[in-house]
């Protein structure tokens, strides 16, 4: 399956000299999409940090690298060279600075990464000013609906069929097991990629010796999905302290197995200012289907954040909303730190919009506010020209978001 990060990732180094840290869960399609790209590009050359002669020119440092794939010869136009995984080296900060600066004209550099690459193996040196990052998120709606690659905020709606809407929901995002789309496959994928990151990613980029114990972690978080995070209460159920369990999470995070909602608390009358809430990125492992349609439009909104930021429409969050007097809603986007949409989350069709919708929407003046329906059949409408409370089609809106 062809991504729109192809043409996103050829439209930056068409338009900037910048390298591009491209980050994302393993298995999302990283290697595809470079594979795709040394298609379309007329001259490349991809390094992987898991190969070992790869790994040993790597060591030898920038110049060698250099000879080794002829930057030193006069190219008709610039070489994609592709990094990947080379986060797992220590040195990866100082060796990609010194390459940069050595061949910044000659090439279109592009570095893969399965973990937050600012956040693993810090050098004393900053790549600061010599690179932009993108994030690849698993397939969502508005990717299966919209073919073609588009720059946009908000895209028209787009009908996408029952049957794929229901692949998506049940075999998640990921392109193996969505594209396969055969429940035997997926519990085998599954149980491969949790032993992957567990046993592999983890112990080769954290200095964690109880990965026994992350994994009973990570099985708490597929059970408590979008529910608020007491930190006590999780460091109880492990037998270490708060401070070991936020670290934790935090690693997790930064192996893309899960992501953090803060609530947001600016001209909220009795805000609650501290728990969290955390999703996973893939959607599938939630058991319960309520905590499944939820973590559902959470993933495609963190997707919609990420990729409006990283392509410069502004700077984007994601919050929930609640007080003290336990009014709640799932969902908030910021755009420029004041709020922009609200979203609720039902799985099914109710009577009436929920009275925290209404409410936040005239507290905190924000332009849409809409109660997304997972069930709801699709109605092709511009769900962002109403600007009240709605009950949307979660087809419908996320056919809108990319």
């Amino acid at each position: 399956m062809r991504r729109f990060y192809t043409d996103l990732i050829h439209k930056h180094f068409c338009e900037n000299r910048q390298m591009l840290l491209l980050m994302g869960p393993r298995q999302v399609g990283k290697t595809t999409l470079c594979k795709l790209l040394s298609e379309k590009w007329n001259d490349t050359a991809f390094l992987n940090w898991d190969d070992r002669e790869d790994r040993l020119l790597i060591l030898e440092g920038p110049r060698s690298v250099g000879r080794a794939i002829r930057l030193e010869t006069l190219r008709g136009a610039k070489v994609l060279v592709i990094f990947d995984e080379i986060h797992k080296f220590e040195g990866w900060k100082d060796f990609l600075k010194g390459f940069f600066d050595l061949y910044e004209s000659q090439t279109a550099i592009l570095v893969t990464g399965s973990a937050r690459l600012d956040s693993f193996r810090k050098s004393g040196d900053s790549l600061m000013g010599r690179y932009f990052s993108c994030s690849m998120h698993p397939i969502s709606v508005a990717e299966l609906v919209r073919k073609r690659y588009q720059e946009s905020e908000i895209f028209p709606p787009k009908r996408i069929s029952n049957e794929e809407y229901a692949q998506l929901l049940t075999f998640g995002g990921f392109p193996e097991p969505f594209l396969n789309g055969n429940k035997r496959f997926y519990n085998k994928w599954r149980a491969f990629r949790f032993e992957q990151l567990f046993r592999e990613e983890m112990r080769d980029l954290t200095q964690i010796q109880n990965i026994d114990l992350m994994e009973v972690l990570a099985e708490l978080l597929q059970r408590q999905v979008g529910q608020l995070t007491t930190f006590s209460s999780l460091a109880k159920k492990l037998g270490k302290s708060d401070q070991t369990v936020r670290f934790w999470l935090k690693m997790l995070a930064n192996l893309y197995f899960c992501f953090e909602i803060r609530p947001w608390a600016k001209n909220v009358t009795r805000s609650l200012i501290k728990e969290p809430k955390y999703y996973l990125w893939d959607w599938s492992l939630c058991d319960d289907e309520g905590s499944k349609h939820e973590n559902f439009i959470a993933s495609h909104l963190l997707k919609a954040v990420h990729y409006w930021t990283d392509c410069g429409f502004g700077k984007y969050h994601l919050y929930y909303v609640r007080d003290k007097d336990k009014r709640e809603v799932d969902f908030l986007v910021t755009k420029d730190q004041k709020p922009w949409i609200l979203i609720e989350v039902k799985s099914s069709d109710h009577k009436s919009i929920s009275n925290s919708l209404n409410y936040f929407q005239e507290m905190l003046d924000v332009p849409h506010a809409f109660q997304v329906v997972i069930d709801m059949p699709y109605v092709n409408k511009n769900c962002f020209e109403e600007k009240g409370p709605i009950k949307v089609p979660a087809k419908t809106f996320l056919s809108q978001l990319v």
